[in-house]
């Protein structure tokens, strides 16, 4: 999809598919019509890819303790299944933030109930990726 986002009296030409954003190209503002459509768009665009991580955290069906992303970021990696025996310190998902990789470990000695995020998924800072027994 594409928008036209103002910022200091700029537009920019935003074309968006699926959470990445590139810019097109830079104009001068001459309507300013344009503004609601990016104030309108931008929030259904970030809140998308989070929303089933959210809802599952919510629903509070989650049996164990739950391992969250202590960022916002990417699942790079899963490194544990369901049924998986974990020690404290065992690296349990590669969660990318700032092109940074980060190593979730287990806080616990314990066996992986569940897992909720998949490879590729957008997480926010207190999501659940997984849970522990």
């Amino acid at each position: 999809m594409k928008y036209i986002v103002t910022i200091n009296d700029k537009n920019y030409e935003v074309e968006v598919e699926k959470g990445q954003a590139t810019i097109l190209k830079t104009t001068q503002a001459t309507a300013p019509v344009v503004q609601p459509q990016a104030v309108s768009a931008a929030p259904a665009v970030s809140a998308a890819p989070v929303a089933p991580t959210q809802a599952a955290a919510s629903s509070g069906s989650i049996s164990g303790e739950a391992i969250k992303a202590p960022m916002p970021g990417t699942i790079l990696s899963i490194k544990v299944s369901p049924g998986t025996s974990v020690k404290k310190g065992d690296t349990l998902v590669i969660l990318e933030a700032m092109k940074m990789e980060n190593e979730i470990s287990a806080p616990r000695d314990g066996v992986v109930s569940e897992v909720i995020v998949t490879t590729g998924a957008s997480v926010s800072t207190g999501d659940v990726l997984l849970a522990i027994k």
